[in-house]
């Protein structure tokens, strides 16, 4: 097996605000690992919130290239479990190496990701589209630039309830809350009884992640329910947020991959959570990877291809919020040349 480095840097439509900073544009890598004439494709972006670089990613690559590329027809799962021990403290590449890794595996089986999980692709949720915080008039453009029947709100402003009222005299649609850790506890329940007269499904982690005890009262008080995110990164995380969450949004860069992220919906199911998936900002790559756990879902954020001006791959596409699959094996993703 042989380990293919690409990096990118992804240029997004809009600069992108959440509560904790703007960005313009995405360091990106895409792990490619090629065995037999076939490869799969696996991403981690740059994120500095967790301290993550391509340059460091590329790096890593680099120094453990020959622990990455021993083959030996070992599933997916017993792949993750072989790498975490080398990978344990980096999670966004153990995911590109997860994803890459179970993308190649299952086309050399001659099957897409979703059939060799068992899965059927019946009432799968639609997808919401994010718009990031800027002015009221110009969250309203990008409402009208990309029309769409969920929307996820990104707030943490002195006037988040202002915006909700604005937006909602210009959509119909579905709108989620998503506040990044900036709110408190008393704002936070009581944002969730204005937010649901103005048609909010769920508020998405209001407080900040450390903060169980706020989170518990949250939990007991709130007129909406609330999704767990940055409170949940990792396997062990999801029976943390059982009792102080309603339900758990799973990032795949955040948990190293597709292999733990199957784990934590299950054991959030098990548990009587509200599944989602939720992306970063990245690419077709990612995105596409994603979208073969959507059958295990209540809720999926995907829509991180959608906010570039240059996607950098084809693979699972998204038209007004339903997923179209790609007619690849594996995640079905192929690089644009």
């Amino acid at each position: 097996m042989k380990l293919i480095i690409h990096t990118y840097k992804l240029k997004l439509k809009h600069p992108f605000t959440i509560s904790r900073g703007t960005r313009t544009e995405i360091p990106s890598i895409i792990v490619e690992l090629s065995h037999n004439g076939k490869s799969g494709f696996g991403e981690a972006t740059a994120n500095p919130y967790y301290h993550t670089t391509v340059e460091k990613f590329e790096e890593e690559l680099i120094e453990k290239h020959k622990t990455i590329e021993v083959f030996s027809n070992q599933t997916p799962e017993e792949y993750w479990t072989y790498l975490l021990p080398h990978f344990a403290n980096n999670m966004f590449l153990l995911c590109a190496l997860d994803e890459a890794y179970t993308d190649l595996y299952t086309r050399l089986q001659n099957l897409k990701l979703y059939q060799y999980w068992s899965l059927k692709l019946e009432n799968l949720p639609q997808t919401n589209y994010t718009i990031g915080i800027d002015s009221i008039e110009k969250m309203t453009s990008k409402m009208k630039e990309v029309p769409w029947p969920i929307y996820k709100i990104k707030l943490g402003t002195k006037d988040d309830i202002q915006i909700v009222t604005e937006l909602r005299k210009h959509s119909n649609s579905i709108f989620r809350i998503d506040a990044n850790c900036g709110w408190e506890v008393t704002e936070t329940v009581k944002n969730s009884v204005e937010l649901k007269k103005l048609g909010v499904e769920f508020i998405e982690q209001p407080l900040p992640a450390d903060n169980w005890k706020g989170s518990k009262v949250v939990y007991e008080n709130s007129h909406l329910p609330i999704i767990a995110d940055e409170s949940c990164i990792i396997e062990t995380d999801v029976e943390k947020c059982y009792n102080h969450f309603h339900g758990v949004n799973v990032k795949l860069m955040k948990c190293g991959g597709l292999t733990p992220a199957k784990r934590m919906i299950t054991k959030a199911k098990s548990l009587g959570l509200k599944t989602m998936v939720g992306c970063m900002t990245e690419s077709s790559v990612g995105i596409s990877a994603i979208a073969h756990l959507t059958p295990l879902l209540n809720y999926v954020d995907m829509d991180g291809a959608l906010l570039l001006k240059n996607d950098i791959a084809k693979g699972v596409t998204l038209n007004n919020g339903n997923i179209v699959f790609s007619k690849l094996n594996g995640t079905g993703v192929l690089l644009n040349k």
